[in-house]
């Protein structure tokens, strides 16, 4: 029978063992102070980057909760089930309710707009509503929008990819612990032997090519068979190796991971800070519409309010037999039309601001108020000659593009040097320890140490792959020049666009001012003689007064998403660290004056029952 280990080995194995557990302890302790080492630099790369390119925000994201939120078990244990449950009943365990006839749908319709978007006046125990503007719609997009989350975490993506590329470049370490039984027959005899090799190593990658290794490497063996006491060996041995290359992969090329990883980042900065610019833009744009709905909402009402006056006094005039019966009908018909109107535009209201909502990140369930508030932006004084070179200098988006060109002929050079043969040297050398002494953990002897050196000249004679990558690289160069032109030519497109169309926006703002006027003179001359008209012409002219103020509030919206898109189109749009909308020099309103909403402005003259009497009257 295999007699026991000795003491002296099992202290050895012993020490041995526990300097490997303390190494996995060590790294298995500091992972949770590592991912925080990590988030730092995660930061601090991000800020950098930001001062670089002068962007004034940096995403913040709270990864460590993320994290936990992934190791719960439960959560664990969901995503590990090969049969997640699905919910799909047959159509017998499903009900469908009809309902009655003498449902009363325009309450219900009511009901809609009070519980999404009405002011808590009932006392019922409604959810008070969030207020909105547009400043604060703006910073509640950096917080909750999925989509700027989602480029903020792109962002990071990138500064990780970077920093995972830069730690390739430093010195890495490594400590590898293998234990190994073997069993060895000699004449029918059986040895068992223990082996143990544990090897402690650095890596440095060289910049321009090849790799420097250090590594100690300490051996213990045990025949198990032995009786004697220290019936083991041990052995450290230092080794060092070095191989650079001097022709292919040698120069920058080698660095071509870095290098791209770095200018990457440069990418995703500019177009995380243009993503912020466009969704601003596209903010206001909703926001806007949001209010302009709003507007056209409120004209709606006043226009009903007025033909239910003409349906009333219509109806006093049939049943005074004044006109024919028939004419209550047309007046009628008006009415519901216009209810028609008014709750189509609820609706849109409705399904405009739950979209609103979901692209702010809110709970689409969440009761929100729209407040206007008016974003005064004076139209610019340029030719579209300066606007055409202020988007050519400014734009993010074309300075990516550009850049691109350039990784297109680095990528050519790199695929050029890929076709020269390999030639490679390499030295390694080892340090030994003192084959005299079978527990040398650190005797070395320098006279037995080992240098080796070699070259390696590598002619392949096969090098179509790489010439067909050398033409697939030529072609993505082509293909890049002919992306950067294009996007060049089509930008001057937008912002020579964008400029006319604020002139239009412009003029036909004034036009819809002008028809403002000319419909409420003709409707207020019509009250002067309000005996002399007919009541369908008061209505016609308050009807087409409605739709002119209609116009001229659209025309105003115009205006301002054309200047904003405009700053956005020539890339002079800031955006504020907290999303909100930051004024240029010389961008500012004039003393005195203050900005119109839309719906803003005098009330529409609308005739009284007195006056419709005295219309009647006057028939």
């Amino acid at each position: 029978m295999p007699r026991r280990v000795s003491h002296q080995t099992a202290c050895a194995l012993r020490l041995f063992g526990l300097a490997g557990l303390a190494a996995a302890a060590l790294v298995l302790g500091s992972c949770n102070s590592g991912m925080d080492a990590i988030d730092e630099r995660i930061a601090g790369m991000m800020q950098n980057r930001a001062a670089a390119i002068d962007a004034n925000k940096v995403p913040n994201l709270d990864l460590q909760n993320q994290q936990r939120e992934n190791d719960d078990p439960t959560v664990r244990q969901q995503s590990l089930s090969t049969k997640p449950p699905t919910n799909n009943p047959e159509a017998s365990a499903l009900k469908y309710k009809m309902a009655g006839e003498a449902r009363e749908v325009s309450q219900r319709l009511n009901s809609y707009a009070t519980e999404a978007y009405g002011e808590n006046t009932s006392g019922k125990g409604l959810q008070d509503p969030l207020v909105l503007n547009l400043a604060s719609s703006w910073r509640t997009t950096q917080q909750s929008s999925r989509d700027y989350l989602t480029a903020e975490e792109d962002y990071m993506l990138a500064v990780i990819r970077l920093l995972a590329e830069q730690h390739r470049w430093e010195p890495r370490f490594f400590n590898d612990t293998t234990l190994g039984v073997g069993s060895q027959w000699n004449d029918g005899s059986n040895a068992p032997a223990l082996n143990a090799i544990n090897t402690l190593k650095v890596q440095q990658k060289l910049p321009y090519g090849g790799q420097v290794e250090a590594a100690w490497v300490t051996q213990l063996s045990q025949q198990l068979r032995q009786a004697v006491s220290g019936g083991y060996t041990q052995s450290s041995d230092m080794e060092f190796a070095v191989t650079i290359p001097l022709l292919r992969g040698a120069g920058e090329v080698a660095r071509e991971p870095l290098i791209q990883a770095e200018r990457n980042l440069v990418y995703q900065s500019r177009t995380f800070e243009r993503f912020r610019r466009q969704l601003l833009v596209g903010i206001a744009n909703d926001y806007f519409q949001l209010v302009q709905t709003q507007s056209a909402i409120s004209n709606q009402e006043r226009s009903l309010e007025s033909l239910k006056l003409f349906q009333q006094a219509t109806q006093a005039r049939v049943d005074a037999g004044r006109i024919r019966a028939f004419e209550v009908n047309i007046a009628s018909n008006d009415v519901l039309n216009a209810e028609a109107g008014l709750a189509n535009l609820r609706e849109q209201y409705i399904l405009q601001l739950d979209r609103f909502k979901v692209r702010l990140g809110l709970d689409p369930s969440t009761r929100v108020v729209i407040r206007p508030l008016a974003l005064e932006l004076p139209s610019p004084d340029e030719t579209l000659d300066q606007a055409t070179v202020a988007a050519l200098e400014y734009r993010l988006d074309l300075q990516n593009a550009r850049d691109r060109v350039d990784d297109s002929r680095r990528g050519v050079a790199n695929a050029k040097n890929e076709l020269l043969p390999g030639l490679n040297l390499a030295a390694s050398s080892t340090l030994p320890s003192n084959p005299d002494n079978d527990v040398s953990q650190f005797a070395f002897s320098p006279l037995d140490a080992n240098l080796q050196g070699s070259a390696t000249l590598s002619l392949p004679l096969d090098k179509d792959i790489e010439r067909l990558n050398l033409r697939s690289a030529t072609i993505n160069l082509q293909q890049s020049e002919r992306s950067f032109q294009q996007l060049r030519d089509n930008i001057v497109v937008s912002v020579r666009s964008a400029l006319r169309n604020i002139d239009l926006a412009s003029f036909r703002l004034k036009l819809a001012e002008q028809q403002v006027e000319i419909n409420k003179r003709r409707l207020e001359e019509q009250l002067l003689k309000i005996d002399e008209v007919d009541a369908k012409q008061v209505v016609d002219s308050q009807n087409a007064l409605l739709d002119a103020e209609n116009r001229r509030d659209q025309a105003l919206t115009d205006l301002r998403n054309s200047i904003l898109n405009y700053l956005l189109e020539s890339d002079q749009l800031r955006v504020a660290p907290d999303g909100t909308f930051q004024p240029l020099p010389g961008m500012s309103i004039p003393a005195g004056e203050k900005p119109r909403l839309p719906g803003e402005g005098d009330p529409l003259p609308m005739p009284t029952p007195a006056q419709l009497n005295q219309m009647d009257e006057g028939h």
